[in-house]
């Protein structure tokens, strides 16, 4: 299955559309659990998602970080990076969990989020969760 997975970075580093949807099977399922609108179902609408990351983002490259087999499924982690058109740096880091069978991925369970450059310490991100903020530790 890291074959699949590797030849998935490969086609995208590659900006290798053609490829990377070939990969999917058809009727290829999607979905992002923190972001549940997002979900789709179809390797087209993989292909036009993709053909606008690399229009977007040029010189957008992957990084697979790691990746484990877990039955039929193979769990990712990700460092995505580039540039978009307008000049704005990309950075998009996070998990997939992607089922195959018969040498093509048929389903995607996507947590990738982009990366906070001016992110807020851990006190502030407590608060927005919990509408609380932590006592400080060893107080």
């Amino acid at each position: 299955m890291s074959e699949v997975v590797d030849r998935l970075v490969t086609a995208m580093n590659a900006h290798d559309l053609e490829v990377a949807a070939a990969l999917f099977h058809e009727e290829y399922r999607s979905a992002q659990p923190a972001h549940p609108g997002r979900a789709f179902v179809g390797r087209a609408q993989m292909h036009a998602n993709w053909a606008a990351m690399f229009a977007g983002i040029p010189d957008f490259q992957a990084e697979l970080i790691r990746s484990v087999d877990d039955g039929n499924t193979t769990w990712t982690e990700w460092s995505w990076s580039g540039h978009r058109t307008d000049g704005q740096p990309f950075q998009v880091r996070g998990v997939a969990l992607f089922e195959l069978k018969d040498h093509l991925i048929t389903a995607g369970r996507l947590y990738m989020e982009d990366v906070e450059h001016e992110a807020a310490g851990i006190e502030e991100a407590v608060e927005a969760l919990s509408g609380r903020r932590p006592d400080h530790a060893g107080d």
